[in-house]
Parts: C-alpha cells; sequence; structure tokens
C-alpha cells in the first residue's frame, strides 16, 4: 500500500526565501554566515526569523566567511544541527576551513548560490567558485530550479548526519537565474518535514564534563589510512543518499536521480548540463525532437560522490556526448565536468565520443539556440576530426 503523500501549500516566493524556509522547517540550531552577493538574502531572512522568534537557533554574525565556517565547525562539534551558505569569493576564502569540516566528519549544511571568481570582478553566475573546490571532501548536489532547492535543502540535513554518512553536503544553486527569481513553490508542513527530519544526535559532541580530542595531530603512518576511510565514507554515502532521495519522492512525489533524463529514448546524441541550465536545454532537445533530430539530454545531479554507474548505463546506445561545463579549468582540459565524464565512460568498451563546451561564463546568456547552434558546432567537428580538447563557445575575437 503507497503512504498518503504529505499536504503541500503552493507559494509564490523567492528561490532565497524559499531555502531559509526550508532552513527553518529542518529546525536548524546554529547558523553562521557572511553575506555576499548573491547569497545574502537568505541568511539575511534566517536572521530575521531567529530575531522574530520564529526559529529557535543561534545566529552568528561573523566578520568573513573563514570565521563562519570556522563557527560553524564549533557549532557542530558541539552537537548543533548546522547551516551556512555562501559564493564565489566567500567560498574561495572559507576553502582552508573546508577540508577539516569533511575530515572530521561534520554533517554542516551548505548553500552555495553559484557566482563567477574574480578577476574581472563579476557578480553573476558561473560554476568556476564549486569547481574550485570540488575535492573539499564534501557531498555535492546541483538544483535546476526552485522546488529542487527547497527539496534538497531539506534533504541535505537527514543526508548529512545519517549515522553511516556524518558528512558535510554542498547544495548549489545558480545566483541569480536562481536565487533572486520568484517561482510558484510546494511547501509541506512542520510535522511533515519533523518525521521526514529526526533531532540530530551526535555520536561524538565537545562537552566539558565528558572530554574528548578532535582534530587531533596525524603520523604520516597513519594519514593515508584516514584519508581512504573519508573516501571510502564519501562512495558508500551514495546508496544512502538515493534511499533518501526515494523516501522524500514517496512523501512528496518529486522524485530525485543522480543522472536524470530527459526525452533520452533513442537519443544518438546526448547534451550533458548541470543547475539552471538544464531547463534550457529542455526546450532546445524539445525544439530538436520536433524537427526529427535523435537528441536527449542528461542532467548530472550529484556531483559528489560522482556517479559512476548511473552515467554509465544513461549513456548507453548513445554515439556523442556533448558535456556544457559552465567552468573553465585554466591550462588543462577545459572544463572539469567534461574531464570527469570522459574519464568516467573511458573504460567502457563501447562508449560515445564526448565533445566538451563551455558556455555562461560570469553570467553570460544561455538561450535555447545556443544548444542548437552547439550541436551544429559539434557535427562539423566529428566530421573533420576534433581539433580542440574544448570548445569556448561564442568566445569573440580580438
Amino acid at each position: 500500500m503507497a503512504k498518503p503523500r504529505a499536504q503541500a501549500k503552493r507559494v509564490g516566493m523567492e528561490v532565497s526565501i524559499a531555502v531559509s524556509h526550508a532552513v527553518r522547517l529542518a529546525r536548524a540550531e546554529g547558523i553562521a554566515a557572511y553575506p555576499i552577493t548573491p547569497q545574502t538574502h537568505i541568511v539575511e531572512y534566517l536572521s530575521s526569523l531567529v530575531a522574530n522568534g520564529e526559529l529557535e537557533a543561534e545566529f552568528m554574525n561573523v566578520e568573513s566567511e573563514h570565521s563562519a565556517i570556522s563557527a560553524c565547525i564549533g557549532m557542530s562539534a558541539a552537537g548543533a544541527r548546522t547551516y551556512t551558505a555562501t559564493s564565489s569569493q566567500g567560498l574561495a576564502l572559507m576553502h582552508e576551513i573546508l577540508f577539516i569540516a569533511s575530515a572530521m566528519r561534520f554533517p554542516i549544511v551548505m548553500t552555495v548560490a553559484n557566482r563567477a571568481l574574480s578577476a574581472p570582478l563579476s557578480i553573476w553566475n558561473d560554476h568556476s567558485d564549486i569547481m574550485a573546490a570540488r575535492d573539499i571532501g564534501w557531498i555535492q548536489v546541483f538544483v535546476e530550479n526552485g522546488q529542487e532547492a527547497f527539496d534538497h535543502s531539506i534533504m541535505a540535513f537527514r543526508i548529512a548526519e545519517h549515522p553511516q554518512v556524518l558528512l558535510p553536503i554542498v547544495v548549489n544553486l545558480d545566483g541569480f537565474i536562481l536565487s533572486h527569481v520568484v517561482e510558484a513553490l510546494e511547501f509541506v508542513d512542520q510535522e511533515t518535514v519533523d518525521k521526514f527530519l529526526p533531532p540530530y544526535k551526535p555520536r561524538h559532541r565537545l562537552d566539558p564534563r565528558r572530554p574528548v580530542t578532535m582534530g587531533a595531530f596525524a603520523m604520516p603512518e597513519i594519514y593515508t589510512e584516514v584519508k581512504m576511510a573519508h573516501q571510502v565514507a564519501l562512495s558508500e554515502a551514495y546508496e544512502r543518499i538515493l534511499a533518501i532521495w526515494q523516501e522524500w519522492g514517496e512523501l512528496t512525489g518529486r522524485y530525485y536521480r543522480p543522472v536524470e533524463h530527459y526525452r533520452t529514448e533513442g537519443a544518438k546524441v546526448l547534451f550533458l548540463t548541470m543547475g539552471s541550465l538544464s531547463e534550457v536545454a529542455e526546450v532546445a532537445v524539445d525544439d530538436l525532437r520536433e524537427a526529427g533530430e535523435e537528441v536527449g539530454l542528461l542532467k548530472l545531479r550529484l556531483w559528489r560522490p560522482f556517479p559512476f554507474a548511473a552515467l554509465r548505463e544513461a549513456v548507453d546506445g548513445a554515439e556523442l556526448v556533448i558535456v556544457c561545463d559552465r567552468a573553465l579549468s585554466p591550462g588543462g582540459p577545459g572544463g572539469p565536468v567534461h574531464s570527469e565524464v570522459r574519464s568516467a565512460l573511458y573504460p567502457l568498451a563501447q562508449r560515445p565520443q564526448t565533445l566538451g563546451y563551455i558556455i555562461g561564463l560570469g553570467g553570460r546568456d544561455v538561450s535555447p539556440a545556443t544548444f542548437k547552434e552547439i550541436l551544429v558546432s559539434a557535427r562539423q567537428e566529428l566530421q573533420k576530426g576534433p581539433s580542440q580538447e574544448f570548445y569556448l563557445f561564442g568566445v569573440r575575437g580580438a
């Protein structure tokens, strides 16, 4: 017998504010943040919820993002359900401490409103901030719209705090494109969230009455083994993530997969995207399908742990995968996502050709026409043989 679905309340709301309400519904107990565009609305609204007594939590106003994540580590170590948010240079300033949070297994939830890194100074969206932090050892998820941002902000606490996971998690949402947009969203009530997300019960916590050591010095003889334990924990989190997503789907009717498919049946060419560009790509795929093209779309939702098996299964039967990155790896193979997708598919005996296109840097507009133009370009490149490692699409000449 199917479980009854939770009562949903449909509202129109800015996505940043919806994320704040998700954190409220999750009953976060400790929040530390420093404002940075385009993340500011999330923590600004959370501070008002705390000040108004709508959320019983400690909100710490700190002097930098480095201090914010450091404070979060302290709060999580003391046993609090902990949250923060940042963006761009703020994430970069946290960089030193992010590795500590994951290696010490603190289940902190962080929203990153993705924004281009300086220089030149840009406040607009791309994925260069999180791609510079892809190896921090956190679980990382990308969302494509406001509903997904709301849902994953609640699920993130359940995932991070799972006794067999105990890892921090980043929920990536595109700055401005999502963070400042008003969308129609389905909320769930507090009672439903409380049943889905029980109170956090830390396995270990700082307590002056029962002293413990955290973050101890490691000699070379044990450092590798600690890193291996971290790798195993992150890899084994995969099945638990899927189980929690499944439970949320049964509760709300909204199901999520590590690699989402859109009109991939019989597709010989597949676009692969992450974040809000996925909905733009859907429009292009619809147009191309109507024109008789065998084209589909894969949306990579789970970035860490990387969904190797799901991706390999998803490309079965395809002849070409066009990976669309929103970040550049200077001096390297082009786009970080293309590099990892190509590596993941390499062991396949029958693998599709992959081409990497970098688009939308620094907030440059990407329309459905962009994807159609990329398809034409990709076919031309395949005809003559790929001429380069990647294609910075739409770049203007000197």
